[in-house]
């Protein structure tokens, strides 16, 4: 539990930018901040992982509490939403049933791939579908990763 941080200007363009939020709201007799959390929640259905009683809040920033198995789906749900274009951090409060060791975070940087940076963190670049398959669904090919966006690094031991 804790406070993660993203690149606000990276990330999948969830929200409609064509029309005004305010016109969307007017159209749909919902505020700017239900239309986004409504976009957030599809998000994470979309990509199918599962948490029970989800609950997302725009204030400063994302907070999400619900319930989920293990730590790999929390912090996938973390990663799904802070990377998304507009969204510069996520509180996360989510509960998990089944705790096993949590991964490290890194920030994609202009020139990575996923063998460099399985280099960098297991000393081995061939480790890179560790990386590749810690970030699924998210990801959708090991070569689709972009400047500023965060990936999960699973624990050695789990590499």
């Amino acid at each position: 539990m804790g406070l993660f941080s993203f690149i606000k200007g990276a990330g999948a363009k969830l929200f409609n930018r064509k029309k005004t939020e305010e016109a969307v709201a007017v159209e749909d007799n919902r505020s700017p901040e239900e239309i986004k959390i409504e976009a957030l929640k599809g998000e994470i259905s979309r990509l199918g992982l599962p948490v029970n009683d989800l609950y997302i809040d725009l204030a400063e920033h994302v907070t999400v509490t619900g319930i989920t198995d293990t730590n790999a789906n929390r912090e996938k749900i973390i990663l799904a939403l802070g990377n998304v274009e507009g969204i510069a951090s996520v509180g996360d409060m989510i509960s998990v049933t089944n705790p096993e060791p949590e991964s490290t975070f890194h920030e994609v940087k202009k020139g990575d791939t996923l063998s460099k940076i399985s280099r960098d963190v297991y000393g081995d670049p061939m480790k890179y579908n560790a990386i590749f398959e810690a970030n699924q669904p998210m990801l959708s090919h090991p070569d689709k990763i972009y400047p500023g966006q965060i990936l999960r690094i699973p624990p050695q031991n789990m590499a």
